[in-house]
C-alpha cells in the first residue's frame, strides 16, 4: 500500500511538471535596428544577406504597414512604455533637457517584472537626459531590467562607443578587447540568457536586445564588408528600380505602387564621381546589418539548444526610416574623444571624406541621402519625416506556439504603442494603475494578437510629430507636414491610389484636409505635443 501511495506521489509529481512545463508563460524578446530603411533586409526586397531575419518572417508574420515614430528617442520611448512619445516624457531626442522617461509611464521591464518575468537589456537606452553617473535614475537597471549591458547616449563609435555600461558601471575597454559593438550586444545576450537557464530555467523571461546598427558611423568589420563586392555596383538608381520589382512580387507593396523619384542631392549613378568609395560606403553599411543578422542566429540558436525557441515570441523591427545625415556637424552629437583617437591610439579622421574608405575605426562617416533613398525604397524622404521615409518599418512577428499561419503578411495599420499591449497580452501580465508612488498613463496602443489570430485590428488611425515633422493616417487617407518641405505646408495624399506620396491633393480635397488636420491636433492637445 505504501508502495502504491508512492508511485502515485510520483505519477501526480511528475503529471504536475508536463501541466506546468505545458502552461509555462512565453518568453519574449524584442529585436531593434537602428536607423535601418525599411526595405534592406531580405524578406522585405533588400539586397542585405539577413537568413536569420528572413526565417523568422517565413515561420512567422510580417506587417508591410507598421509605422515607428521617425526618429530613435521618440520611438524607444513609445515602445517601451505603450504610450505616445509625448506622454512618456520623450518626445524629442534626450539629453541636456530635452526629454527624460516619465515616472507616470512604466516600462515593459516594469510590469513584467512585477509579473514574475526575468528582465535583461543589451544594447542602445537613448531615453535618459542624463548620460554620467551622477544621474543614474532613469538607467534600464532603474527602469526594471535585471542585468543591463550597453550604451546611455544614443551614437558612437562601434570600436570604442562612449558611455558603455555593464548595469550601472562603466565599461573600459582595452586594446586587446577585440571589440566590436554589435558583436558585443549579440554576445552578451547569449551570454545572459545562459546565465538565465542556467539559475532561472523555470523563470519566463523578458529580453530587450536594442542593436546600434547600422546607425553611423560606418563601422563594419572586413570579413562582412567582403560579402558586399560587386552587390551594389549597378548604382542606386537601377537598385531601386530592382527592389521595388521584388517587392512587388513578395506582396509587400501593391502592383501599383510607384518608384519615388530619385533624392535631389543625388546624382544619376552614371555621372558620379569617387565611385568606388560610394561603394564602399553601402557596403560597409550592409556589413552592419549583416552582421546584426549573424547576431540574432546566435541568439536563437541559444534558444533552440535550451529548448526554448518555440515558446518565445520573437519581435524585430526599426526604430526610424534610412538616415540622410551626412555628419557635417557631428561635433554637436558625439563626445570629442571618439572623434579624436582610437582605442589603439590612431588618429580618427571624422565626416565623408571621398576618397576616405569608411569601415575601420579611424574613419568616422554615414551613407548621406543617396543610399539612405535605396534603404527607403521606393518612399520619399527619411529619418525624422512624418512622410513614408521616415516613418515605415519592417515589422516580423515568430512566436511557434502562438501563430499558426506562417509566413502570412498583414496589412494593418499598426503601431510601436501596439508593442506594449501585446507582450501584456501574451504574457497574462496586470498592468497597474500606480507604480511606485505614481499614477499610470493608461496603454494607448492595441495588442497585435488579434491581427496574428486572423481578426483586424480596431483601428484606423495613426499619429506622429517630432521636430515640427507630422503625419496622421486615418485608413486610405495620410497627411504630412515636414519642415523641409516646399513652403513648409500641409500635405494630403490617398495612400491607396498613391503609395509613394507623389500626388498632393492638398488643393483638391481642401475640406478632407482640414478636417483631417483639425483632428491631428485634437490628438496632439491630448498627448501634450508641444509645438513652436
Amino acid at each position: 500500500m505504501k508502495f502504491k501511495i508512492i508511485k502515485l506521489v510520483l505519477f501526480v509529481g511528475l503529471l504536475s511538471q508536463v501541466v506546468n512545463a505545458q502552461t509555462k508563460q512565453p518568453n519574449v524578446i524584442l529585436i531593434m535596428a537602428d536607423d535601418m530603411g525599411y526595405s534592406d533586409i531580405g524578406c522585405y526586397g533588400g539586397e542585405v544577406k539577413t537568413p536569420n531575419l528572413d526565417g523568422l518572417a517565413k515561420n512567422g508574420v510580417r506587417f508591410n504597414q507598421f509605422y515607428n515614430n521617425a526618429r530613435c528617442c521618440p520611438t524607444r520611448a513609445s515602445i517601451l512604455t505603450g504610450l505616445y512619445p509625448h506622454q512618456a516624457g520623450v518626445g524629442g531626442m534626450v539629453g541636456n533637457g530635452h526629454g527624460d522617461l516619465s515616472e507616470k509611464a512604466v516600462t515593459i521591464a516594469e510590469v513584467l517584472k512585477s509579473n514574475g518575468y526575468a528582465t535583461y537589456m543589451t544594447g542602445k537606452w537613448h531615453v535618459a537626459d542624463s548620460y554620467t553617473k551622477e544621474d543614474i535614475h532613469n538607467w534600464p537597471k532603474q527602469r526594471g531590467f535585471d542585468k543591463f549591458f550597453g550604451t546611455i547616449q544614443g551614437a558612437g563609435s562601434y570600436f570604442d562607443p562612449f558611455t558603455i555600461s555593464y548595469n550601472n558601471e562603466s565599461v573600459d575597454l582595452k586594446t586587446t578587447d577585440k571589440f566590436y559593438y554589435t558583436d558585443a550586444i549579440s554576445d552578451s545576450t547569449v551570454t545572459f540568457l545562459d546565465q538565465h537557464f542556467k539559475e532561472k530555467a523555470k523563470q519566463p523571461f523578458f529580453f530587450y536586445v536594442a542593436y546600434t546598427a547600422p546607425h553611423w558611423p560606418l563601422h563594419a568589420l572586413e570579413k562582412d564588408i567582403e560579402k558586399y563586392e560587386g552587390v551594389y555596383d549597378k548604382g542606386w538608381d537601377i537598385l531601386r528600380e530592382e527592389r521595388l520589382k521584388r517587392m512587388k512580387k513578395m506582396g509587400i507593396v501593391p502592383n501599383n505602387t510607384k518608384l519615388s523619384p530619385r533624392d535631389p542631392r543625388a546624382k544619376e549613378w552614371s555621372s558620379v564621381e569617387n565611385k568606388e568609395w560610394e561603394l564602399q560606403r553601402m557596403k560597409t553599411y550592409a556589413a552592419q546589418v549583416d552582421n546584426m543578422d549573424q547576431g540574432i542566429g546566435r541568439i536563437i540558436d541559444e534558444l533552440k539548444k535550451e529548448g526554448e525557441f518555440e515558446n518565445t515570441l520573437i519581435l524585430f523591427l526599426s526604430d526610424n526610416g534610412g538616415c540622410m545625415e551626412t555628419l557635417n556637424e557631428v561635433e554637436k552629437y558625439i563626445d570629442s574623444r571618439e572623434l579624436t583617437v582610437t582605442l589603439d591610439g590612431e588618429k580618427v579622421i571624422p565626416k565623408n571624406i571621398p576618397n576616405l574608405m569608411p569601415g575601420p575605426a579611424t574613419t568616422y562617416q554615414s551613407y548621406g541621402p543617396s543610399w539612405a533613398n535605396l534603404s527607403n525604397t521606393p518612399y520619399r524622404k527619411y529619418k525624422k519625416s512624418g512622410h513614408q521615409g521616415g516613418v515605415a518599418t519592417p515589422f516580423i512577428m515568430h512566436w511557434p506556439k502562438g501563430i499558426k499561419n506562417k509566413n502570412v503578411l498583414k496589412k494593418e495599420i499598426a503601431s510601436i504603442i501596439d508593442i506594449m499591449p501585446t507582450i501584456v497580452d501574451v504574457t497574462n501580465a496586470a498592468y497597474p494603475v500606480n507604480y511606485h508612488g505614481n499614477k499610470i498613463q493608461p496603454m494607448e496602443g492595441l495588442s497585435l494578437i488579434t491581427v496574428v489570430h486572423d481578426k483586424k485590428l480596431d483601428r484606423d488611425e495613426w499619429f506622429v510629430e517630432h521636430g515640427t515633422n507630422k503625419g496622421y493616417r486615418k485608413g486610405d487617407w495620410k497627411i504630412a507636414y515636414s519642415k523641409d518641405g516646399d513652403g513648409k505646408k500641409w500635405e494630403l495624399y490617398n495612400l491607396k491610389k498613391d503609395p509613394t506620396e507623389l500626388n498632393d491633393l492638398a488643393l483638391v480635397h481642401p475640406q478632407k484636409l482640414n478636417t483631417m488636420k483639425e483632428r491631428w491636433y485634437e490628438w496632439a492637445k491630448r498627448v501634450k505635443v508641444v509645438r513652436k
